[in-house]
């Protein structure tokens, strides 16, 4: 997902961006009535965002324990292979239940984001799957024992 670092947004653009984050399902009329503007406009906006790779995707938040994934890790990983390489971080990708890599600076290559049942199915995930990607020398595994904040929203600047 990359985005033009070149991309210029106006004071309106960010309004929506604000709005639209605060509640993916605010409806065009809604959205135009708090920016004092018409709805067409405020559609040809939210179009030209999404086509700039801005407004990236819709989702619907889930409670994790709700779908009894309770068990939230961070893993460290280091890799035989050189910073630009990117096959291990498409590999970690692939995985169903990694939901973020991040390719990091310092001792490690890679930190990935887990979400599992409990610790036996870690566990059948670092065996089954980790174990299986090449390159990967070591392994730490941080278990997150309570979340105090999680959140995807961006603070979106004033103009």
């Amino acid at each position: 997902m990359i985005v033009e670092s070149n991309i210029n947004l106006d004071k309106i653009d960010l309004a929506i961006l604000r709005l639209m984050q605060e509640n993916s399902r605010i409806s065009n009329v809604q959205m135009a009535k708090e920016l004092e503007m018409a709805p067409s406009g405020v559609l040809e906006r939210v179009k030209k965002l999404e086509q700039k790779n801005v407004i990236t995707q819709y989702t619907a938040r889930i409670n994790p324990a709700a779908v009894d994934l309770k068990l939230l890790a961070f893993i460290s990983m280091k890799a035989s292979h050189s910073l630009g390489c990117t096959d291990t971080a498409n590999a970690l990708a692939k995985i169903e239940e990694v939901q973020e890599v991040h390719i990091i600076a310092g001792d490690d290559c890679y930190l990935v984001k887990v979400r599992t049942t409990d610790s036996a199915s870690l566990m059948a995930l670092m065996r089954n799957s980790f174990s299986k990607i090449p390159n990967i020398l070591s392994i730490r595994t941080t278990i997150v024992l309570e979340t105090v904040k999680e959140a995807q929203q961006l603070v979106i600047p004033e103009k």
